[in-house]
């Protein structure tokens, strides 16, 4: 059954950096601690709406994403609440050092927004693809690590973020995106996992752009008669929502994991090191399998590694029948 209460019935597809950038001027003119930092990139993650509202709360470092951090860094010590972007790639990967030794180490009031997640960046090619971004995120001390699936729930985590006292990564894709979430029932509970779809024969765990694909692929298995449980899980650290992943997989005994970021430190190995200590369970992993991204139109890439509906049903549809 769908879980209707939370869900908008309407076929709208919209841009999740666009959510940002009009959630960034938002906050904005409730609070003028806070101030935006990008890395020469503000038209792709959409700063630049905040810039031409509020140009002397906005700082373009250019192309220098480890002072970037640094200077978000420093305006966190003097009472600023710094939300800093660029790509996902050149936001983690690049700024590793500076992330966990300036921003995690002291604990500071940093919000990290990285745009261009995923596969889904295209053309761009392996250079720009973030695969490991999450899982970078994830090993840091005191880091919360949001995945969001739509328009309206960049908008709730960039939201939600100004609640915590500490930083934050956000994960942002390039996709314009359905929207799944209605903006007037949905928010983000960080102890509770989000459940799209009940069902009894497979749990289906994934979050960020695959989630629309993987109901899909849940609908496509309906038809033959195979009921998932589709569970949304935008938060991934703190992991609070332990209880009801493993409420679901009591039920069902299987579990598929779904997402665009290398099975290895994402939505798959946190679903796997939380049944290994609570309630071991048969898990089949998807998203990329240690390796590279590689230049290609976005569609194309999805279907390359797996992650459109009709892969997704395929693959799990051999994953039951084992």
């Amino acid at each position: 059954m769908l879980n209707t209460s939370i869900l908008k019935n309407v076929d709208e597809i919209k841009s999740p950096r666009a959510a940002y950038g009009e959630t960034l001027v938002e906050l904005g003119k409730k609070d003028n601690n806070i101030v935006v930092l990008d890395a020469d990139l503000s038209c792709s993650t959409q700063t630049c709406m905040f810039h031409k509202a509020f140009p002397d709360r906005f700082f373009n470092v250019g192309i220098a994403e480890q002072d970037l951090m640094t200077t978000a860094a420093g305006l966190a010590i003097a009472g600023k609440t710094p939300f800093v972007s660029t790509f996902a790639m050149f936001a983690t990967a690049r700024c590793l050092d500076q992330i966990r030794n300036s921003i995690c180490y002291q604990k500071l009031n940093v919000k990290i927004v990285a745009t261009h997640g995923g596969i889904t960046v295209g053309e761009d090619g392996a250079s720009h693809q973030a695969l490991e971004d999450v899982s970078f995120m994830r090993s840091l001390p005191d880091m919360t690590v949001i995945v969001p699936a739509d328009y309206n729930e960049v908008k709730e985590a960039v939201r939600f973020a100004i609640t915590v006292d500490g930083p934050v990564y956000i994960r942002v894709p390039r996709t314009n995106l359905k929207t799944i979430f209605d903006e007037n029932a949905y928010k983000i509970t960080p102890n509770k996992a989000v459940k799209i779809l009940d069902g009894a024969d497979v749990t289906i765990v994934t979050n960020g752009e695959t989630l629309i694909e993987s109901l899909g692929a849940a609908k496509m298995l309906q038809n033959d008669g195979i009921k998932a449980e589709l569970l949304h899980i935008p938060v991934l650290k703190p992991f609070l929502a332990v209880g009801d992943l493993i409420e679901s997989v009591k039920k069902t005994k299987k579990v598929v994991t779904i997402e665009n970021h290398s099975i290895i430190g994402g939505v798959g190995s946190l679903v796997c090191e939380t049944l290994c200590e609570n309630y071991p369970a048969p898990v089949l992993r998807i998203g990329t399998n240690d390796e590279f991204g590689q230049s290609g139109e976005q569609r194309i890439l999805m279907e390359h590694y797996g992650l459109t509906k009709e892969k997704l049903y395929t693959k799990i549809k051999k994953f039951l029948e084992k």
